[in-house]
């Protein structure tokens, strides 16, 4: 039996709203639209509820 582990492909912030999609090229997060507040210590929305095994 194989699993696969699914990394999130967006983000959001539950604080300041601001929304980073992963970028493959540059290995790395960008930010989608607006900056949201640029001092924020971002609480992201992945939890829990993100199941990142595929089987």
């Amino acid at each position: 039996m194989s699993v696969t582990i699914t990394p999130p492909k967006e983000r959001t912030c539950e604080l300041c709203g601001r929304e980073e999609r992963w970028d493959g090229e540059a290995d790395g997060w960008r930010i989608a639209d607006e900056p949201g507040n640029v001092y924020c210590i971002h609480e992201w929305d992945i939890n829990g509820s993100f199941v990142p095994l595929e089987e």
